[in-house]
């Protein structure tokens, strides 16, 4: 087909074939990369190794690659933008954590609360075993999600543990937007309820 385009001798009909034929293959390719570097990855083949076979010098720059090739799970619209939620995310989390250790004794008492509790109903009693199996970690942020979990079990009978539970969760959680909100230049919803109001 080159020869025949480089000789003038292919037909409109034929350049306008291989141009479909081409996009077609250049999308498939498209979703092989993310795919292949997917799978790569999660057999701990390191940034700075991908770096070279993908054609980028740095371990940040593949990264980045990465994040504008594959599919949004989290609706952003361009590649910049997955860049961008993903440091997000990941800021958010960094935050987070170290809120949960500054915060650790306070946590690890709350989870023994939780785990202690008796006769609790076949649901309410495995939340709390997670929650008893999260203590044995030495990191507390490990605590946070599982004892999110056992707020609507406990609100019946553990009123104040479920209060005190759903105080640590808006915590983090606004430590989380906070973070955003401070990353993307705009104040934190709070912030924007009160000066809204003067």
């Amino acid at each position: 087909m080159l020869t025949d385009t480089r000789a003038r001798s292919a037909t409109p009909a034929d350049l306008v074939a291989a141009l479909t034929a081409l996009r077609r293959l250049r999308e498939e390719l498209a979703d092989w990369e993310p795919a292949l570097i997917t799978a790569a990855r999660a057999q701990n083949v390191s940034w700075a190794a991908l770096a070279p076979a993908l054609g980028v010098t740095s371990r940040q720059a593949a990264e980045r690659r990465y994040l504008r090739l594959r599919p949004s799970d989290t609706g952003e619209r361009t590649g910049e933008q997955r860049v961008r939620a993903q440091r997000d995310k990941r800021a958010g989390d960094r935050a987070v954590a170290a809120w949960a250790r500054d915060n650790a004794a306070v946590l690890r008492q709350l989870a023994g609360q939780v785990s202690a509790l008796p006769d609790l109903p076949h649901r309410a009693q495995h939340h709390a075993n997670l929650v008893g199996q999260a203590l044995a970690d030495n990191d507390p942020i490990t605590l946070l999600s599982p004892l999110a979990d056992t707020h609507t079990h406990l609100t019946a009978n553990h009123a104040d543990l479920a209060a005190q539970i759903q105080a640590i969760t808006d915590q983090a959680t606004q430590i989380r937007h906070t973070t955003h909100a401070t990353r993307s230049g705009s104040p934190p919803t709070a912030e924007r309820r009160t000066n809204s109001r003067h």
